[in-house]
């Protein structure tokens, strides 16, 4: 190239170069072009609203540099807690107060380490704050509830698994936020009627409500009835509630387009009736899964007056042929359908098809009575199928792939879980579905290296891949996956015992590998171990069970290429003292442990690496033998440090 011509980056002007930023979609793909140069950097710094953060200490450096910045993730940085937020606040308060005023979501789920003075100092500085998620820091109480209310501007806010907040703190948090418009409780067992009473009467914006398996009765459906913008109600398993619930719901919320009542073992499918009855035309999505174990005539019939539903999902209930003809009738602007464990016929599905040809996700796990023809029936009809699930359809063979293939191009999502009709063909079929993100194909026996082989030739898009216990698949399948399959972030090989050292190494090329599950793989060792580590840098989660032949090679190598690990199960692996204590040390990014049958560790050495790590974990598997040998006090400080231990 002549060296008088212009550098590229002179003709594209800023607005050009912010119109390709905005084009990539996928964060690798933005902090590789943020990578580049320079100029990529500051086009991609004026764009980028989110940052992801792992070390509390840059916050503000990083904000300063990044001036659009109005959501930050914390949810990975395990040194989070009320002194780094004292710190960050107080040290520089003319920077932070020009930061803080930005912010409009903050994720701080499983940050257990933020207690009431920390969480009172955000909600105070933050004052544009609209949007919190502390899901899963299970030590949070009602102290941390009034801390959150001091965010009179709040919208969303997620509480999941706060296992120690009661109606108390769910009292404050009504009174405070009053323009919540989202709010998700699950699994906030403390909570009871009177907590919802009390929400339903101080916030009237509520527009999304999650109260899904919590023990609450039917009087909280009463009070939640009253609320007019209410749109989406989730109840998976409030196995408390009964009919008399569901048809407070039903004469009530008359905003309602969302309602989630699976695995409700209480309610009968009369009751779904009296819902429809008083939203019909409003209902987009209705998703009663394993909640009756059948369907009866009424509710079918209701079915009619269902002409806006786009997803239902009815699986474990017996699902006739009559009854599919009738959804396809009058349902037939449904994107998506579950029909799991439904017992479906080929018939049935022939029915379905016809009519509801928008089906985008169809679920038909565990349908064992269906052939090829309703594969023949869905591809010719559905043809922007994006996901399948069929997992266990034992009937299915090569054929049913051929018509996919032929038909369904667009196709993203596939299982084939035990369908042990599935072989080589098949996957040479299956490989001109080029869309393919995620393929399952666990304990599909009569796969191997070569069937990978055609899928890794076309499909370069798939991110996930599920190959538990297909023992035929080896070394150079997965020396096909290195070359085609780049953008793979997670990969399960499980029980593949054919797969060595050597397949570790072709994986090392997958940069983007973030998560691996590795069970029971009797040819690997350290040094497949290390090669892994050196190649894979972004890898956060990691089992390794019972792969004994990997020892402390292996694991001082990940100790020092592996630092965005924050899963791993270390359990029956030959790790000992040493290599446990360098691995636990050094990585300061792990949160969760499993620390199960390590014969050559020792109590000292589990003594050690626990002290090392204590800090930063979140949750840990010990074998039960242990807790009398451990010192009192590190078991004292795992705990007040929130993690939660479980004893084997």
């Amino acid at each position: 190239m002549d060296s008088s011509s212009p550098s590229i980056l002179k003709i594209l002007s800023d607005d050009l170069l912010l119109i390709i930023g905005s084009l990539l979609k996928e964060e690798s793909d933005r902090k590789s072009f943020r990578s580049t140069c320079k100029t990529f950097y500051r086009v991609d710094s004026v764009q980028r609203t989110h940052i992801r953060i792992l070390r509390p200490e840059f916050i503000s450096s990083l904000l300063f540099k990044l001036p659009r910045i109005n959501s930050i993730d914390l949810s990975v940085c395990p040194r989070i807690d009320d002194s780094a937020v004292s710190s960050l606040l107080l040290i520089n308060p003319n920077t932070a107060q020009i930061w803080t005023h930005r912010i409009k979501r903050l994720t701080l789920s499983r940050c257990s380490g933020l207690r009431f003075n920390g969480l009172s100092m955000l909600m105070k500085n933050c004052v544009n704050i609209e949007s919190v998620d502390v899901s899963y820091c299970s030590g949070f109480g009602d102290l941390e509830a009034a801390a959150l209310s001091l965010a009179a501007g709040l919208k969303e806010l997620i509480l999941d698994k706060c296992l120690n907040m009661s109606d108390v703190g769910l009292a404050k948090i009504a009174v405070g936020c009053p323009k919540l418009e989202k709010l998700s409780l699950r699994w906030c067992f403390d909570i009871t009627d009177i907590g919802l009473q009390l929400l339903s009467n101080k916030c009237a914006l509520l527009k999304h409500l999650d109260i899904s398996y919590l023990k609450v009765s039917s009087e909280s459906l009463r009070w939640i009835g009253g609320m007019r913008r209410l749109e989406i109600l989730q109840m998976v398993g409030c196995g408390s509630v009964d009919d008399n619930g569901l048809h407070y719901i039903g004469q009530g919320c008359p905003s309602l387009k969302v309602l989630d009542i699976s695995r409700c073992e209480r309610l009968s499918s009369s009751a779904l009736v009296s819902v429809i009855k008083g939203h019909n035309y409003n209902l987009l999505h209705i998703s009663a899964s394993y909640c009756f174990s059948e369907l009866d005539g009424i509710l079918v019939e209701q079915f009619k007056e269902l002409t806006s539903l786009k997803v239902l999902r009815i699986d474990g209930a017996r699902v006739s042929d009559a009854t599919l003809k009738i959804i396809s009738q009058y349902c037939n602007l449904l994107t998506e359908i579950g029909l799991g464990k439904c017992s479906v016929t080929d018939m049935g599905i022939m029915d379905l098809v016809s009519g509801c040809r928008n089906l985008k996700t169809i679920n038909l796990t565990c349908c064992t009575k269906l052939t090829d023809s309703s594969i023949l029936a869905i591809s010719y009809s559905c043809r922007d199928l994006l996901c399948l699930k069929l997992e266990c359809c034992d009937l299915l063979s090569e054929t049913s792939l051929h018509y996919l293939a032929s038909h369904c191009t667009k196709l993203e999502e596939i299982d084939l879980t035990d369908c042990s009709g599935i072989n080589d063909t098949g996957l040479k079929y299956l490989s001109n579905c080029s869309e393919l993100v995620s393929l399952k194909l666990g304990l599909c026996t009569n796969i191997s290296d070569k069937g990978l082989s055609y899928v890794a030739s076309n499909c370069f898009k798939i991110r996930e891949l599920d190959l538990y216990r297909c023992t035929k698949i080896g070394d150079d399948g997965l020396a096909a996956l290195s070359r085609g399959c780049k953008k793979l972030r997670r990969l399960i090989l499980s029980y593949c015992d054919k797969v060595s050292d050597r397949g570790m190494e072709y994986l090392s090329c997958l940069d983007e590998l973030s998560d691996m599950e590795l069970r029971n793989l009797p040819k690997i060792s350290g040094v497949g171990l290390r090669k892994l580590a050196a190649g894979c840098r972004r890898l956060s989660e990691l089992d390794l069970k019972n792969c004994q032949n990997v020892d402390d090679s292996g694991f001082w190598a990940m100790a020092y290429y592996s630092t965005n690990l924050q899963q791993m199960n270390f359990s029956g692996t030959g790790i000992s003292d040493v290599g446990l204590c360098m691995v636990m040390g050094n990585l300061t990014r792990l949160q969760d442990a499993k620390l199960v049958k390590l014969d050559n560790v020792s109590v000292n050495g589990f003594e050690l690496a626990l002290r090392a790590s204590c800090a930063r974990l979140k949750k840990v598997k010990l074998l039960a033998s242990l807790r009398p040998l451990l010192s009192s006090q590190i078991i004292h400080t795992l705990q007040i440090n929130g993690c939660r231990v479980r004893w084997d």
